[in-house]
Parts: structure tokens; sequence; C-alpha cells
């Protein structure tokens, strides 16, 4: 496996994706089949292609002022995001997982684009490469799992680009939840596993049910960020902003370096059109992003703490890079 090292590369990448003062405020757009299917629900009919991309054109237009990187699939959201003004500067993440939510969890395949990869996610500009991997430690295919991150992280060096590895924890029984001490369980399993790793970011879900008492949350969380040893953010895992605030605030206070937020933010613009969807993005919408960034500016870890310092260049570093 290739070293864990930071290259200029690596860590220019993240300064690109992260905020000035080293915070991950991410707008996630990378939503395809079930955002679509939501979107022809709402519209009451089969949206096109190009309407489907529009969708993402205009979230990402709205609310990319406020993010410090866009997350979205290179189909319908990478010509949205070049649109936008602020493109050139903001940091762009990108999948290369399809998604499917048609079976439960544990019957899952790890399916990538077809076509698509961690080279062509370079070529085409993006600053990170992520993947979302359906993992449990007690699970048959847990150590192929394992495996499969490790080789994409090994392409992530070879190309020097970022990997953003969002694993997400599921319930060994398809006719049954993840208990809730389970679900804690597994997800700080995969980040001590995959920061041992070293991927570069873990994007990762909240560890608790969102109905526990705070004083889980706080224990579950500050013993989360004792074993993750690489730079971590909070995904929002669909659940309403108003809770979703209140876990970036536990999880930026015990050591999350930001966030990769979707649903919790642009949600309601998905049953709205024209102008009263234009009008939620500019208002509602720019303002949860607002908000998100502010407790990330005053409370989050810096990308760099768990980073380390930057790449140590001496005389002719780069006859052997």
């Amino acid at each position: 496996m290739a070293s864990s090292a930071f290259t200029p590369g690596r860590w220019r990448h993240l300064g690109q994706s992260s905020t000035p003062e080293g915070h991950f405020v991410v707008l996630a757009l990378d939503h395809r089949g079930n955002l679509r299917g939501s979107l022809d629900n709402a519209a009451g009919r089969a949206l096109t292609d190009a309407e489907f991309a529009a969708f993402k054109s205009e979230v990402i237009a709205a609310l990319l002022p406020e993010a410090s990187a866009v997350l979205t699939d290179p189909e319908y959201g990478l010509p949205g995001f070049l649109a936008a003004p602020r493109s050139a500067r903001a940091g762009l993440l990108m999948p290369l997982e399809v998604t499917d939510y048609s079976l439960h969890p544990s019957r899952r395949t790890t399916t990538l684009i077809e076509g698509w990869g961690v080279e062509r996610i370079k070529r085409a500009g993006g600053s990170g490469v992520k993947l979302l991997l359906y993992y449990h430690p007690g699970a048959g295919n847990a150590a192929n799992q394992r495996l499969f991150a490790a080789q994409v992280l090994e392409q992530c060096h070879i190309s020097d680009i970022p990997f953003f590895l969002e694993p997400i924890a599921y319930s060994l029984d398809p006719d049954k939840p993840l208990p809730a001490d389970e679900l804690r369980q597994v997800v700080i399993d995969s980040a001590r596993t995959f920061s041992e790793m070293g991927v570069d970011v873990l994007k990762l879900e909240f560890p608790c049910d969102a109905t526990q008492d705070q004083a889980v949350w706080h224990d579950a969380l500050h013993e989360m960020s004792a074993v993750c040893t690489v730079p971590w953010t909070l995904l929002s895992a669909g659940v309403s902003f108003d809770i979703f605030v209140k876990q970036v605030q536990a999880a930026c206070e015990a050591g999350a370096s930001g966030v990769i937020a979707g649903r919790a933010v642009w949600s309601e613009a998905v049953a709205l059109q024209g102008d009263a969807r234009s009008h939620f993005l500019a208002t509602t919408a720019r303002e949860r992003m607002r908000t998100l960034a502010k407790i990330c500016a005053n409370s989050a870890a810096r990308w760099q703490d768990h980073a380390g310092p930057s790449p140590a260049l001496v005389p002719g570093w780069f006859h052997a890079y």
C-alpha cells in the first residue's frame, strides 16, 4: 500500500476543498436514482436528463457561495458546477460508485460508474475522490470491502488526489433495523479501521440514534474521535436540518473537521417549482449553509491538526515524485 504521508498534490487538494481556516463545508449533491425519482414524483412526470441536470445546476449556483467544495456526480452535476461563477476557486469532490437503494445494504454490492475512475476524476479537475462503502465488521464480505477500499486508496495515491471514504453501517439482518448500540459500535469500528488504513478524510455517520440523550452523543462522538487518526467530517444522512445542526455542533466540539451536507440543507427544494424553488434556495437553504459554516468556524478542528504538517520538500524533491 502507498504511504499515507501527504504529498504536495493531496495536501493542496485538501486545501482547495476546505475554508481558509481548514474546515470542510461541503455541499453534497451526488444523489442520482433516488433524487431523480423524488423529482419525478413531485413533477408528476419523468424529468428529462436536461431537467435533472438543471435542478442540480440551480442548487449548486445558489449554495456554492457558502460552501468550500461541492460533492457531485460527473454526468448530471459536474456541468452545473463548472458553470457556477465560483467553481474555479472551490473544491470538487466526485463519487466512484453507482447508488442503488432498491436492495437492503446487506445484499448490495459496490458497483462503480462505468467508464469512470480515480484517474478520470483527477483529469476532470477533481479535488477529491469519494467512495460510499457499505460496511459491517461482522459481515461475510468485510475483508473484501476493506481490500476494495485499500485498492482505491492506492489508486488515489498514484494519481495524487485525496480519498474521502464514506463507510455506511447496516444491520446484518435485512428484516431488522440496526440497534443503537450496534450502530455506535460499527461506526466507531469503521473510523478506527479506515483511519488506520490511511484514507485521507472520513465521511462519517452520526454514531447515535437522534433520539438518544445528548450525554450519549457526547460520549460516542469523543470515543469515535479518539480512534480516528485522520480528518473526519459528518454526513447529514437525510435527517432534518434542526436535528443535523445539533449533531454538527456536537461533532465539531468532539473533533470533526466539518461537514458534507446534502438533503438536510436542500431537500425541500425537490417538491418546489419555479420561483418558489429559487426563493427557498436563495434564502432558507443558503442560510442553512451559512449556519453550518459558522459552527465549523467556531468549533471544528482544522483538518491539518489531524493530517500533520505540510509536506517537507527539500531541493530536488521532485526527482523522485
